[in-house]
């Protein structure tokens, strides 16, 4: 249990790297290189009291070493909600049965676009790093989000999300 009396992360003894799926590979344009044939999406869970769960990526990711979603490409003819509740249970051990999808947000360059996926999870459960993608996993405080090392990323589209998980978890009690 963390301070915050929220459950802390489990580490699986063996992390292995998951195979390259159908859309693992990077996608190169004029407004950069972003990784996912088909794009990608992560999952921006909340629980009671308000916080949400970050995942530290591993430093060899790209990115590595900040915070952000648990998350990652879609496969070919994949939802974004799909991927997102795949990728987190693959990555940070997420219950998908226990999480309430709120809401959507998109980024999209034109040929590439990520979808963040927004839920509630009634209930805290422990996240556990069951890959190699994840270097740490944790129920951060929202307040407390923006003063960590955050994916360029989510750094950027945490401003417009902030509003919208506290007022579903607002919804949610």
């Amino acid at each position: 249990m963390t301070s915050d009396g929220l459950p802390g992360a489990r580490r699986l003894d063996r992390l292995d790297r998951r195979p390259l799926g159908s859309g693992d590979e990077w996608v190169d344009g004029d407004q950069g290189r972003f990784w996912g044939a088909f794009g990608a999406a992560g999952l921006l869970v909340a629980t009671a009291p308000g916080h949400v769960l970050l995942q530290l990526r591993a430093p060899w990711s790209h990115f590595g070493g900040t915070w952000g979603l648990p998350g990652g490409a879609r496969k070919q003819g994949e939802s974004a909600e799909r991927a997102a509740l795949r990728e987190a249970h693959e990555e940070a051990g997420v219950p998908v049965e226990g999480v309430r999808i709120v809401g959507e947000s998109l980024f999209d360059v034109g040929y590439w676009s990520y979808t963040t996926v927004l839920g509630i999870a009634p209930e805290p459960f422990e996240p556990v790093i069951s890959d190699a993608e994840s270097d740490d996993l944790a129920w951060i405080a929202i307040p407390d989000v923006a003063q960590r090392s955050l994916h360029p990323g989510f750094r950027a589209s945490w401003p417009g999300l902030r509003p919208r998980i506290e007022a579903a978890l607002d919804e949610s009690r």
